[in-house]
């Protein structure tokens, strides 16, 4: 199976070309993403642990689920398709808001990208795929706020921003 690719893009989010994921990371170059949060009736928000293996940030807390947009896939899509592989269920997506980050790891990559923030509802646990995910938990977006004060070492470098810049987008 050929390498995943990344959609680059400018500061306007218009395509300008495709890469291989790693080398766009290895070369810290802007491309589209997505991140994904998923809140219950109970106003909790659903958190993945990132499974161990992960290329970078494993075991640390972040988001429902993010990734890359294919080639000719809408951010909604992107979303929805993203949430059955990682969580193995499908919600109705609402996008909010989109940001540009750059965030360096010890890895030598570097995330650069325009994030789309999107948002949906469900209220049974999901059925996580162990190739992606180590764990889950539910919790209200206060919580969230407080304990990433006091632990932002457990939490995903885009997860802080997005907490730090974008939380009215996502609270309830």
């Amino acid at each position: 199976m050929a390498e995943e690719q990344v959609i680059l893009v400018n500061e306007n989010d218009e395509q300008i070309g495709l890469m291989a994921k790693m080398e766009a990371h290895e070369k810290a170059l802007l491309h589209r993403a997505f991140s994904v949060f998923v809140f219950n009736s109970k106003n909790e928000l659903m958190l993945q642990q990132r499974a161990a293996d992960k290329y970078h940030s494993p075991l640390l807390w972040t988001n429902t689920c993010c990734s890359h947009q294919r080639n000719g896939e809408s951010n909604l899509e992107a979303g929805k398709r993203r949430l059955q592989e990682e969580m193995g269920f499908v919600c109705e997506l609402e996008e909010k808001t989109s940001f540009i980050y750059k965030a360096p790891f010890d890895n030598g990559l570097t995330e650069h990208e325009l994030d789309h923030v999107m948002v949906g509802y469900y209220n049974e646990d999901p059925i996580i795929n162990r190739e992606e995910v180590e764990s889950f938990k539910w919790m209200l977006v206060e919580d969230v706020k407080k304990d990433m004060a006091e632990k932002p070492e457990i939490y995903t470098e885009w997860f802080k921003i997005i907490f730090e810049k974008f939380y009215e987008f996502i609270k309830q």
